[in-house]
Order: structure tokens, then sequence, then C-alpha cells
């Protein structure tokens, strides 16, 4: 963990520090049992439980959850597919919430503060990759909804320097997917270099708000959804594309980058046929299916493939300003927490436009 006096530049919104420490002995008076919707055992549905709020350690705040999006990620913990969750975990790591107590050494929020929670929870800002500016490539670092715990729940507790100050032009339902969709996205197409030609394989969450990243910037964007999928299409053109169709389908034309946010292996080697000389695949998600074998006459001619992982608290503020610029159209479908299951479910199916979003 960093030293706790690091807060202040890296929450970027110093506090009084007489009157953060006046507000944070205020406490949490209501000590009485939340609502969770945990994970027992991957590949089991989530549980409603009532459980005892944790006490805070130093550096953390309690935040009460107005909002929490359901992200892929979010699926492949409760599905099985990335190993080692935190059980029983409450899942969820885009929370937009109002602080409500402050532990020891908290000077960048105060009570009442809105504030947003993503999927890097902590790292050890001691190593290599923290001292070099990588913090999300950080071993020892934690998760929000994966190894801690998150926001399918009535309140959440964070560490205050990995908490992000949200643009004030969202409500709180439509700044939730900014947190992993849209941070996600932005660090996948910052990787994708400065081509003009953007394809978007997989046009969910992540797709939809680059996309219109991507065209206030002057930008041409090719959405390849799933085949039939014409809802997604039909969204894709009303955002911005000026080419949307099914993945199996060639590009219309030579694309400079292509960022794959639907986890499906055979999509790179397709969209490695898709770029121009000198394109780059940039693989967005957490977890992929396996990727079949290529000719390596896909990747000649100075193409390349990387991967993203996680994300850093610069990623976050500098996603968040442009979020504060540009006024992006958030596509949600709300659900209860009662129904974060069932979101789930949708999600998995390909039933959702946009992005879920669980509602308190």
């Amino acid at each position: 963990m960093h030293p706790l006096p690091a807060i202040v530049a890296a929450c970027g919104k110093p506090v009084n520090r007489r009157q953060s420490s006046a507000r944070g002995r205020l406490g949490y008076a209501a000590r009485v049992n939340m609502r969770a919707m945990r994970l027992h055992r991957p590949g089991e549905p989530l549980r409603l439980d009532s459980v005892e709020p944790p006490a805070l350690s130093p550096g953390q705040v309690r935040i009460k959850v107005s909002a929490c999006g359901v992200c892929r990620t979010d699926l492949h913990v409760v599905d099985g597919e990335l190993s080692g969750p935190a059980l029983p975990l409450v899942p969820g790591h885009e929370i937009v919430g109002r602080v409500v107590e402050l532990a020891a050494g908290v000077e960048c929020v105060a009570i009442g503060d809105r504030v947003g929670v993503p999927w890097l929870g902590s790292t050890c800002g001691a190593c290599v990759y923290c001292l070099r500016g990588d913090e999300n490539l950080c071993a020892q670092a934690r998760y929000t909804g994966y190894t801690l715990d998150g926001g399918y729940a009535d309140y959440a507790v964070a560490d205050a320097r990995y908490c992000l100050a949200l643009p004030s032009g969202y409500d709180d339902q439509h700044a939730a997917p900014l947190l992993c969709a849209g941070l996600i996205g932005y660090r996948a197409y910052r990787m994708a270099g400065p081509g003009a030609r953007v394809g978007l394989y997989g046009f969910g969450a992540a797709a939809h708000l680059i996309a219109q990243v991507a065209v206030a910037e002057g930008r041409r964007v090719f959405a390849f959804t799933r085949a039939g999928d014409d809802g997604a299409q039909e969204l894709a053109r009303e955002l911005g594309a000026e080419w949307a169709g099914g993945s199996g389908e060639a590009s219309p034309e030579p694309l400079d980058s292509a960022l794959i946010f639907a986890p499906v292996g055979a999509l790179v080697p397709k969209a490695l046929s898709d770029l121009d000389r000198g394109g780059r695949v940039i693989c967005a998600g957490i977890h992929m299916s396996q990727i079949p074998a290529f000719d390596y006459a896909r990747l000649w001619h100075e193409r390349s493939i990387r991967s993203v992982a996680n994300l850093t608290r610069a990623d976050g503020r500098d996603f968040m300003a442009i979020a504060g610029r540009v006024p992006l159209r958030v596509s949600v479908q709300p659900y209860a927490l009662t129904e974060a299951q069932h979101a789930l479910d949708d999600l998995r199916a390909g039933r959702v436009q946009g992005a879920a979003v669980l509602t308190m």
C-alpha cells in the first residue's frame, strides 16, 4: 500500500486537513446489516445475503451505493473463468455512490461527496511497475469485485486513493458504466495509436462509449457485432459508426486498428485480416476463449497484437476529463439490486443493449 500522505496527490482533490479529520469522526451511524448479492461458489447463482458492514481500515471510505454497473468481467468471475476470487464475494466494480464515513488519514474526499470506484482497488506502490507508472501491472494489486468486495450491495468500502471524481453531467446510473466500460475502452483506444480507421469488435458497453470518443476526435468507426444483431448495429450507426455489420463480414476497407471487446479468440485472426499494414489488434478483455492458429502472413507487414491489463488512476482521471468535455450518450438497461443474477444472465445471452446497471 502507498503511504497515506500520498492521498492528496493521487486523488487530485485536496480537502482541508482539519475539516476532513472532523468529518471523519462523524463515523457511520447506521450500524445495521446491509443487503448484498454474493457469490459463494463459481458457477452458482448469486445469493441475497444480510451482511454486517465491515469496519474501515486507515485510508478507506464507506460509500452508500446508488448504482453499480454489471460488467462482462463480473460474468467471468461468477462463471469461474477467472480463478481465485475472494469468496464469499460481492461482485461489481463500476460503483457510484456517496461517501458516508471516513477512516483515519482520508483527506481527498469528504462525507457527502459523490465518487466512483473502479476495478483497480489498490497496488503496492513500491514495485518496478508502480514506480514507473504501470500500476496496472502490479503483482500485488487488488481488484474491486474480485479480490475485494464490490458494489452489488447497499454499501461498499474502498481505498480513498483509488476512488475517482465523476463528471457532473451524468446521473448515477449513467455514470456507472464509465468506470470500467469507459475506462477499459479508453485504455484500449489509446493503445490503438493515431490511425483514422478504427474497428470495434463486439458492440456492447465499452464499444458504444469509445465509439463516440473516436467520432468526436474525427476518426472513422467500423462496428462488428454478433451476426444478425440488428439492434447493436443500429445503435452503432446512431452513435456515428459509418459502417456496421456482423463480425464474420470483411471490413469494407483496411483498418488502422481493431479493438476487440468480445471475449472470442477467433476474432483475433479475423481482425488481423481486416488490418492495413502496420495496424494494431488490441484485445481489451480480461478473459478470452482460445485463439486459433493462423498463418504468419496475417501478422506480417508489422501488424501487432496487444492485450489490455486493468487500468491506472491516470487513465481514470484522463477519461473522466474527456467524458466531461464530450457529452457521451450512455445506453443503460437498469435492474434492481435483487435482479443482479438476471442482469448477468441477460448479459451472457446477449440481451443487453449498451450497459446493464443495478440501481439501489
